[in-house]
């Protein structure tokens, strides 16, 4: 589902910041040499995640699926000075991409990039997190949010891509369809939790926005 014209997107697009040109070599490569590049967070959501960071301001950032580094770079802009990123990810055929960028962008000593079950990882990590992004296997949301909830500090910010899912999340839910089952409690479990305050934001596939209280 287009949520937007293609003319409307451009416009936005272009009146938004520019996208840095080490994310532009980064899109290309992806689009050459990985499957999916759909799964790209792209231009625009990209400026929106550098700008969410910076006005954060965090020290520590957490995110759940790295793919080939572009959002873990968008959100290392806003890092402060001794800031560290910590991203995990299951696949590691994609580690070369992803180190080949996080030095071309020079935030490679900010990130630690982990590769493995985000769920046995979380908990090793020491401290608590101002900001994580949550942009991995939809089935598995609602175990990385609490996970990340039990990591991040009070007025924290996690951050939940894709969760309007193509628009399946307002369409006629076939009972075949479990992920978009489980994406429609997730958001309404957001929506309904005493221990953060949420909005859904209708960028690209949707973005959520909560604050931990």
């Amino acid at each position: 589902m287009h949520f937007l014209s293609s003319l409307l997107e451009n416009y936005i697009t272009n009146n938004s910041e520019n996208e840095p040109t080490v994310l532009t070599e980064l899109t290309r490569e992806t689009h050459l040499k990985v499957i999916q590049p759909r799964m790209l967070t792209g231009h625009f959501q990209g400026r929106v995640l550098s700008m969410l960071s910076k006005i954060i301001s965090p020290e520590n950032i957490l995110e759940i699926g790295t793919y080939t580094g572009y959002s873990a770079i968008c959100l290392a802009e806003g890092l402060r000075k001794n800031g560290k990123l910590h991203t995990i990810d299951v696949n590691e055929e994609l580690s070369h991409i992803q180190q080949k960028y996080f030095e071309k962008s020079g935030f490679a000593d900010k990130i630690d990039a982990h590769i493995g079950d985000a769920l046995d990882i979380i908990p090793t990590l020491e401290g608590t997190f101002d900001l994580v992004f949550i942009d991995a296997e939809k089935k598995s949301y609602p175990k990385y949010f609490e996970a990340a909830l039990a990591k991040t500090r009070p007025g924290g910010i996690i951050l939940s891509d894709n969760v309007l899912w193509s628009g399946k999340v307002v369409e006629p839910l076939s009972p075949k369809d479990i992920t978009t089952k489980i994406l429609l409690d997730y958001n309404k479990g957001l929506k309904d939790d005493p221990r953060v305050e949420t909005v859904l934001l209708p960028i690209r596939d949707g973005l959520t926005l909560s604050r931990v209280l």
